[in-house]
């Protein structure tokens, strides 16, 4: 979607994503008093994350580095959303009415207004977004076309969409009939999913009804006829034995770990015989050292991902095979630490 910023909005954006570049050297001077206190090394770190923790805040608490990183760290958390939000409002008078257009097209949409809420979702503010997702009439197009495309794409460098469609690259066919999307999101995935399979008929779920309509419009956008739902991951309502492949993308890292064992479940339970599973999210706990651990959950914690270290804590290898999945593997993308892959087939 095509979105031409005005200058207060642009500027806002620039003004958050170019904080990034006051980072190197900060992050060089925590890193040397890492190195100094030997927290560099697993044998003088805790097991345990939460005394891991104390650790390393009685080594870095007074470092005058550390404590404007966590300045900035938070500064951006707060304004981000905000920022994007202000440049959206300045738009909004010229751009409503071709997204009220986008609202009709060959993608269906059905929502489920009866829909209990469960507690996992509905009191967090996921990445410390004010209100949640439903905390805008427009989340899903500032989260969408701005947050995502504008600050998080340039944030962590490579390409975050053209990931999507490689980690597609890793199922062992090109010919499913019928996939099912859980987790749709703002459709960034969905379009990978469109693009590597454009003959099948794909079906996404999720709870926010916001951001489904704006998987809507880039539906409508493009075309295609999607079939999106509101509903949980783990209880999809979708007949058993009813797709040929179920996928999900920066996910699971959303959810207790109880919940993402019900998610597989329930792929389990609507995969045909034969059918395949892929769930890429975040790098577990377990493929990295006790440092990178710190670093991932410490992040997670200042940075609204309540859930972060007990999905990250999970094999999720394990956790398909428990669910009756067989061929499990559960890896880093071409080698790296990210985005993390797990692919499983359903017996048949």
């Amino acid at each position: 979607m095509d979105i031409q910023l005005k200058q207060r909005g642009r500027a806002a954006i620039d003004f958050i994503g170019g904080l990034g570049l006051a980072f190197p050297p900060i992050s060089a001077a925590v890193d040397q008093r890492i190195r100094e206190t030997g927290l560099d090394r697993d044998e003088g770190l805790a097991e345990d994350l939460d005394e891991r923790d104390a650790q390393f805040g009685r080594a870095l608490g007074p470092l005058r580095a550390f404590r404007v990183a966590n300045l900035l760290r938070d500064f951006y958390a707060d304004e981000h959303g905000r920022a994007c939000t202000l440049a959206y409002d300045e738009l909004a008078e010229d751009l409503d009415p071709r997204l009220q257009a986008l609202d009709h097209g060959p993608t269906e949409l059905v929502l489920d207004p009866e829909m209990p809420l469960p507690d996992y979702w509905r009191k967090v503010d996921f990445h410390r977004t004010r209100g949640g997702w439903e905390g805008h009439p427009e989340m899903g197009l500032i989260h969408g076309e701005l947050i995502h495309k504008q600050l998080v794409n340039r944030a962590y460098g490579g390409d975050i969409f053209g990931q999507r469609r490689q980690v597609l690259g890793e199922l062992p066919r090109t010919d499913y009939g019928r996939i099912l999307e859980l987790g749709t999101s703002t459709a960034h995935f969905t379009v990978a999913l469109q693009d590597s399979f454009p003959d099948a008929e794909l079906w996404g779920c999720d709870i926010s009804p916001t951001l489904l309509k704006h998987a809507r419009r880039v539906g409508n956008l493009g075309g295609h006829h999607w079939h999106l739902f509101q509903a949980r991951a783990e209880a999809t309502g979708q007949a058993d034995a009813s797709f040929d492949l179920v996928a999900s993308y920066i996910l699971l890292h959303e959810l207790p770990a109880e919940v993402v064992r019900a998610v597989f479940r329930e792929a389990f339970r609507v995969l045909r015989p034969g059918g395949d599973l892929l769930m890429s999210d975040v790098t577990p706990y377990r493929a990295l050292d006790r440092l990178g651990q710190w670093r991932a959950d410490y992040e997670a914690t200042h940075g609204g991902e309540p859930h972060w270290r007990e999905s990250a804590s999970l094999d999720l290898a394990e956790v398909a095979r428990e669910a009756g999945f067989v061929d499990a593997r559960s890896y880093g993308l071409d080698g790296a630490k990210y985005p993390w892959v797990t692919t499983a087939r359903k017996p048949g």
